[in-house]
């Protein structure tokens, strides 16, 4: 008998692509067959994302084009819209099977028996019972792969779902995260990728804290790299930046998000820090890693964001000069607060500040990239070969491109950065 076929599909955050890989071996375990997203399967699972309404539609159309493309395929459905939204999806025709959050690391179990039945199966739950904790990590890169640590967020910001799509924050014990850190590297992979909805509040539910769980990382043999994905700024302490600064471990690259450089609108928005609060974090940084890759969220269009409101945003940010932005306008979600707040922005404003914001992103990340010219630097190179060239990342996150040759994939080599193309990728000579 044909071993049965499945696949991924994964929308939304560095979270979700460790849940999936997760999903995805237990599948593999059990005698599945993974094949690639757009191949033919018996089984389509999806793990989809709910920050934007442009995620949730991602979501839904995809739906239809899997059920177009495999209509005798039981199709899955889990995560963030899942959680919010389970019986709008079980509507949609070909959906077999939609679980909450909470029963994600079910899936597996819960689709093994399922057959095509013309009615979805709907596991929902409410966010008071968003308490399990999915223990995940992504495997099949050579290279990196994403820890998840922590999940749920307290915060509540007056624009987000995710408390309710995630739940309160929570966490594994380090000394399971530890493990899984070795499982990693077992399998050969050198950097690993810190995640969760808000990493540092990482300890909620063990008494540990998040510079405990960085000690304990570091100390793992076979794990060459680390990074942490994204930190609130008023949890990014002065502890944190001078162990990662004096880590030969832990990259001088860290994300985190300002949302908006205006005062009243991280009020509005319920951030708990100010304009001066994140510029002395971004500071703290600069002082101990001088050359360290600081990457931004903003949102613009926020409602009561005046052209002034979002001058005082543009402002900041050039003159912070982070190496780079991301930018998102913003997505009114049913049930936030935000919603019922006037000074609702034009859909055409906020796409004119969204371009503004992309160009200063691109000049202050080439900027950021120039000035590596003429270093030589530590870069771990990855598989991907384009036009017989290899490409991999300096520990400050700059992409560095390379003469391909196989023996140096998934390896750290000292390399002297000569120039700088079209597409911001530095020149590399490897150094014997």
């Amino acid at each position: 008998m044909q071993p049965r076929r499945v696949n991924f599909h994964t929308l939304g955050c560095k979270l979700n692509f460790a849940e999936s890989s997760t999903l995805a071996r237990q599948f593999v375990e059990g005698g599945f067959v993974r094949v690639a997203p757009n191949e033919a399967a018996d089984i389509c699972v999806i793990n989809s994302c709910s920050v934007t309404e442009h995620a949730d539609k991602k979501c839904r159309n995809l739906i239809r084009k899997l059920h177009r493309r495999n209509p005798d395929a039981i199709i899955a459905v889990t995560g963030c819209y899942a959680q919010l939204k389970p019986y709008d999806i079980a509507q949609i025709e070909g959906v077999d099977i939609v679980l909450s959050n909470n029963d994600k690391g079910d899936l597996y179990q819960r689709v093994l028996e399922l057959s095509k039945q013309g009615s979805a199966e709907v596991t929902a739950c409410s966010v008071a019972e968003l308490t399990r904790f999915f223990a995940a990590f992504s495997s099949g890169d050579r290279t990196r792969a994403y820890l998840k640590v922590q999940d749920g967020c307290d915060y509540k910001c007056s624009y987000c779902t995710i408390h309710y799509a995630r739940g309160s924050s929570r966490n594994m014990p380090i000394a399971d995260l530890v493990r899984e850190a070795e499982q990693i590297a077992a399998a050969g992979q050198q950097e690993i990728v810190i995640t969760g909805i808000n990493t540092g509040d990482f300890g909620r539910t063990t008494g540990e804290s998040f510079l405990d769980l960085l000690r304990a990382l570091d100390a793992v043999e076979g794990i060459e790299r680390y990074r942490i994905s994204s930190i609130e700024p008023n949890l990014l302490t002065d502890e944190i930046i001078d162990f990662c600064a004096s880590s030969p471990k832990f990259q001088h690259h860290f994300h985190i998000p300002i949302q908006s450089g205006s005062d009243k609108i991280l009020a509005l928005m319920r951030r708990r820090y100010t304009q001066a609060k994140f510029e002395e974090r971004i500071a703290a940084v600069r002082r101990r890693m001088p050359d360290a890759f600081i990457g931004i969220d903003v949102i613009v269009g926020f409602p009561g964001e005046t052209e002034e409101e979002f001058r005082t945003t543009y402002d900041f940010l050039e003159h912070i000069a982070p190496a780079f932005l991301h930018i998102f306008p913003f997505s009114e979600r049913p049930g936030t607060p935000a919603v019922e707040l006037p000074g609702k922005v034009q859909s055409s404003v906020a796409t004119r500040r969204v371009a503004e914001l992309e160009a200063l992103c691109a000049r202050l990340h080439r900027d950021f990239c120039a000035q590596a010219v003429g270093r030589e630097e530590e870069v771990l190179f990855e598989s991907t070969m384009k036009g017989g060239m290899m490409f991999g990342f300096t520990g400050a996150y700059r992409r560095v491109k390379a003469p391909y040759d196989k023996s140096r994939i998934n390896t750290i080599c000292r390399v002297k950065l000569h120039g700088i193309d079209e597409n911001d990728d530095l020149l590399g000579e490897i150094i014997e």
